[in-house]
């Protein structure tokens, strides 16, 4: 028997709404033809997988999480794609590999308009395996137009090409064996939390997610997933969700229902991560701690939430603070700030020299304008995939990380690639939310400041007038919804009814 030919394609980003940055289409980095395949480790030449099919790329593209992606951004990159596909010739199969939380201009649930799209190209009779993010938005078109649909099942997402290869996997085997279409039970849940708050490494979420395998391993189910939803979108799509699919009607509702009573009941325990406070009162209990290195999340700015990177509020909060004015006192490490100008005079004046620039607030100027600093430029660095050029300045005790574009920090060669030590600094801040694995290894202790920006943490302030209501915790005193599953048709028969 002829091996299956299976099509890659796919557009991921998490988009802010309450971000005024815009995503264009460079930002995606986009892989075509063979060079798709080179992203996934188990489709490498000589991996059984890779064996089992004849793989053909079209066009992935993954952004760095953003602003709302521009109507021509979008329709540039979905032609590309769309042309791509046609180019393929007949195909059995598609993995459809996003993320699920991409907005475009004046267009709602985006993914699934792309897919419906893809179908128009490749026919009803290809079967489709979709990827996805736990962060990512699962509206019931989405599935409709899915044959087989997963997500990550950890966050921070440590799982995230073993769920990829999960996806293709299911996909392969479904064509292998010539069974009929799985079965897809849908239901939304009304709630609609920020990552920090929903993190696997605690309760309630660790053990939430414990039961996902646990309904995978049973008899007539082929997988099991729940979305948390992205926050910082407002969109009807915008909760969170959980899709079981298999064979077996009872099974896979049954799992679904399950799943989605467990997530429900469990909403007024989420909490965040990590402990909390203002800027100033995370910033008083790392100086106060012995504890070193100590980490804290600027999260409100947060680059790989959709944050536009440039806010200056936290920065200014910093430089202000008397302890860090002298060179001799406590080391700190602050990354980072967009800032192109500022980092054009460094580097003219290269390592040593002292500049004077003004970097941030060229985005996002809600919170703060343009900060200008005067420090020694520590380091220079040329070449980084989202960065392009990063500068460090030291201001008094304070390592200032700038960029020419947004970078998100979340590696410790982030920082040794630029002569700093964070595990010998007193205190390191990072535009993050949930400390990534190896900053989180190797912080002493940590606080997430509730600071402000595109991708704040107080939901609830931040004006979602799209989303559907009623919706937890916009609504605390809400009834319980109607957690019965919905089978989903195939693609192939229309799809009726409000998407509920």
């Amino acid at each position: 028997m002829s091996r299956p030919v299976i099509a890659i394609a796919g557009l991921g980003i998490e988009s802010s709404t309450f971000s005024p940055a815009r995503t264009e289409a460079p930002a995606f980095h986009p892989r075509r033809g063979a060079d798709v395949l080179t992203r996934y480790p188990f489709l490498a030449p000589g991996q059984p997988l890779r064996a089992a099919a004849d793989w053909r790329g079209a066009l992935v593209g993954k952004a760095l999480p953003g602003g709302t992606v521009t109507g021509p951004a979008y329709a540039e990159l979905a032609a590309e794609l769309l042309n791509r596909l046609g180019d393929l010739g007949p195909i059995d199969g598609l993995w459809y590999d996003i993320h699920g939380a991409m907005t475009v201009e004046d267009l709602d649930d985006a993914e699934a308009e792309l897919l419906r799209r893809i179908r128009e190209v490749v026919g009803p009779d290809v079967l489709v395996s979709t990827s996805m993010d736990l962060h990512g938005n699962v509206s019931r078109e989405l599935v409709h137009q899915s044959d087989l649909i997963t997500c990550y099942r950890m966050a921070p997402h440590e799982d995230a090409m073993e769920t990829k290869e999960r996806a293709a996997r299911n996909l392969v085997d479904l064509l292998a064996s010539g069974a009929p279409r799985p079965v897809k039970a849908w239901v939304p849940v009304p709630v609609l939390l920020a990552g920090e708050q929903t993190s696997t490494r605690i309760e309630p979420a660790k053990s939430v997610y414990a039961a996902v395998e646990e309904v995978e391993a049973g008899e007539g189910v082929t997988d099991a997933a729940i979305w948390v939803g992205y926050a910082w979108a407002d969109e009807p799509r915008n909760r969170a969700a959980v899709v079981v699919t298999g064979p077996d009607p009872d099974a896979v509702s049954a799992g679904a229902e399950r799943l989605a009573r467990g997530f429900w009941e469990a909403r007024h325990d989420f909490e965040f991560v990590a402990p909390t406070g203002t800027l100033d009162e995370c910033l008083d209990a790392a100086l106060a701690s012995p504890a070193r290195p100590y980490f804290i999340s600027d999260t409100g700015d947060n680059p790989t939430a959709g944050g536009a990177g440039d806010v200056t509020w936290g920065l200014r909060q910093v430089l202000d603070r008397p302890e860090f004015k002298d060179p001799s006192g406590p080391t700190v490490l602050y990354a980072s700030l967009p800032g192109p100008a500022a980092v054009e005079t460094a580097v003219r004046a290269g390592v040593g020299a002292t500049v004077t620039v003004t970097a941030g607030a060229e985005v996002d100027d809600r919170h703060a304008g343009p900060l200008t600093l005067t420090g020694v430029v520590h380091a220079i660095r040329h070449g980084d995939r989202d960065a392009e050029v990063e500068v460090v300045l030291r201001v008094g005790g304070v390592h200032v990380v700038l960029t020419r574009l947004r970078k998100p920090y979340h590696h410790e060669h982030d920082f040794t690639d630029l002569e700093l030590d964070p595990r010998a600094a007193d205190l390191v801040l990072v535009k993050i939310g949930y400390l990534e694995p190896e900053l989180f290894a190797m912080a002493a202790d940590w606080k997430m400041a509730l600071t402000p920006g595109g991708v704040d943490q107080d939901l609830t302030r931040l004006g979602h007038r799209r989303v559907r209501r009623p919706l937890f915790p916009f609504d605390p005193a809400m009834p319980d919804p109607d957690l019965t599953a919905r089978i989903v048709a195939p693609s192939a028969e229309p799809l009726t009814g409000p998407d509920e």
